[in-house]
Parts: C-alpha cells; structure tokens; sequence
C-alpha cells in the first residue's frame, strides 16, 4: 500500500493525522537534519499502523516535506 505524506518538522506534540484515504500529515519533533525527521516519521507512522519500521520504506521526498512511503505489511 503506498501512502502521501505531508511531513511538519520541529511540531512540540508528534501526531498521525488521515486526510483523505491515502494521505496523511504527520508532525515529527526532530528537525529535518541528517534525516532524522524521516526517521522519526518512520517511527510514528509504524506505531499509527501498529508494525514494525522495517516494513515502511521511503519511496520519494528523501529531502521533501512531500513524501511517497509504502506500507510492506498491515495488521
């Protein structure tokens, strides 16, 4: 499953928030330096979806707040 995400770094609370079916905005604490904000949205966005972070991998937006992920596998 591919899934949009539109990442907000540096958020004082961390959140998953659904949009529409497939898009997501999710608000990470960690600022977006030597890929940390992506880590910690693999991070947030595994516990949303109750799996583990190997099974998330980053398609497109490595250096974007616009990001493609897919979900290898859902519970």
């Amino acid at each position: 499953m591919k899934i949009y995400v539109k990442v907000k770094t540096g958020a004082r609370n961390e959140s998953v928030e659904q949009i529409a079916l497939e898009d997501y905005l999710v608000s990470v604490t960690e600022r977006p330096v030597d890929g940390r904000a992506n880590e910690a949205v693999i991070e947030a966005l595994s516990l949303h979806f109750n799996i583990a972070p190997s099974n998330i991998r980053l398609l497109s937006g490595g250096k974007s707040r616009h990001k493609i992920f897919e979900i290898l596998q859902v519970k």
